[in-house]
């Protein structure tokens, strides 16, 4: 399983090394099995809404259109199952979604390495394994020839730490993820109302009206309404704005927050400090006015502590190429565009280290519960988290 990753990972590699072959934006983020799936049911909502007037859609035809999916875009076969209903719609919405996201796929990713030749035979992957892969069925394959250990019980204690252990990472990376890629709604919908900000459901739908009329990503569109409100006065905001007045604080609060992590990543040049402190700002914002014993809060410890670790082995690993480029200046152009070039690249080197964060998160093996991601859980709602369908709705 590990060896694996490791493989995935390494076209993912070439895709950071060729970014400008697969996408205009060098901080595409790499979406993983469990975000695929999140963006499939949003798009199938997005769908039947369209056909029959209900954002919704059921878990169980999420599954099965999940499995059509992954082997239409693998191209295996279908084993004799149906194509879903409107799957063309589908389809097109999935990847509407993924492109207004600045987000590529890992099957995308891997088919047009292929197609590049961008990697050789040893290492390139069956588009079976890979289905296995994103299916979560990989170790079950692997393990096929032993025989099956007996379950061990799991508690209900156990069982909610690691919901809450889920939620921490959850919320760092998506943290992480808006500051690299801005246009990602994911990131923004898991993040928005953790801390609680008062942003809830109401305040999300507005928001993605708004963003939807002016056809801009949800975050670029709080970052635009509260620009105005800061720079013209509450007076000045035009009326496509006054839904959203009533959430000035709440918005306010969530957009100078980010506006503080992009401040450490524009003025620090060097990647470890940079890292740390945006790890650091971020978990004393998430566990501000919570107890130390608090579930929560030892959580987002151990996620902070783990990732603080994980800069410092990837900036390690790759202290020769990071040296290299600290000046900034492209060898390949003249020094007379590079006016200015310290203060214009800083923190490019620590967005490449937060890219391989998020790219070693995007190849993690799927959420066995799938339940678990795609719907309300009560266990969540006191953290102020409600379900991507629930807030898209």
């Amino acid at each position: 399983m590990v060896d694996f990753q490791q493989k995935i990972l390494n076209l993912i590699k070439c895709f950071r090394r060729q970014w400008h072959l697969f996408s205009n934006s060098e901080r595409t983020t790499v979406c993983g099995a469990d975000c695929m799936l999140m963006a499939l049911q949003l798009s199938m909502a997005e769908v039947n809404k369209q056909h029959h007037g209900d954002f919704t859609v059921s878990l169980n035809d999420v599954m099965e259109t999940w499995k059509y999916l992954l082997h239409d875009k693998l191209g295996l076969s279908h084993e004799n199952r149906e194509e879903p209903e409107n799957y063309a719609d589908v389809k097109k919405a999935y990847d509407t979604f993924l492109a207004s996201s600045n987000m590529l796929d890992i099957i995308d990713i891997c088919q047009k390495c292929y197609a590049l030749a961008l990697v050789s035979e040893e290492e390139s992957i069956a588009p079976v394994q890979l289905l296995e892969f994103i299916s979560g069925i990989m170790n079950v394959s692997e393990n096929s020839g032993c025989v099956p250990s007996t379950p061990v019980p799991v508690n209900r204690q156990d069982q909610s730490n690691a919901k809450v252990m889920f939620l921490a990472k959850k919320c760092v990376y998506s943290y992480l993820s808006l500051v690299v890629n801005s246009k990602d709604d994911l990131a923004l919908a898991h993040i928005l109302n953790v801390p609680d900000r008062g942003l809830g459901r109401e305040a999300f739908t507005k928001l993605k009206h708004a963003s939807q009329e002016r056809k801009m990503s949800i975050f670029l569109m709080a970052t635009s309404f509260i620009r105005t409100v800061e720079l013209g006065g509450k007076g000045c905001a035009a009326s496509l704005f006054d839904p959203l007045r009533v959430h000035v604080k709440g918005l306010s609060n969530f957009v100078n927050f980010i506006d503080k992590l992009e401040e450490i990543l524009g003025e620090i040049l060097d990647p470890r400090i940079a890292g740390g402190r945006i790890l650091s700002t971020v978990k004393m914002h998430l566990i501000k006015g919570r107890s130390n014993g608090d579930p929560f809060c030892q959580s987002v410890e151990e996620v902070v502590q783990d990732l603080d670790l994980k800069i410092k082995n990837i900036i390690d690993s790759q202290h020769e190429v990071l040296t290299a480029s600290t000046t900034g200046v492209s060898p390949t152009r003249p020094k007379m565009h590079s006016i200015n070039h310290g203060t214009v690249y800083c923190g490019r080197d620590t967005v490449k280290v937060l890219l391989v964060l998020l790219d070693e998160e995007a190849v993690s093996a799927p959420t066995k519960n799938k339940e678990e991601l795609l719907c309300d859980d009560e266990n969540l709602n006191m953290f102020g988290i409600t379900s991507v369908l629930t807030l898209f709705r």
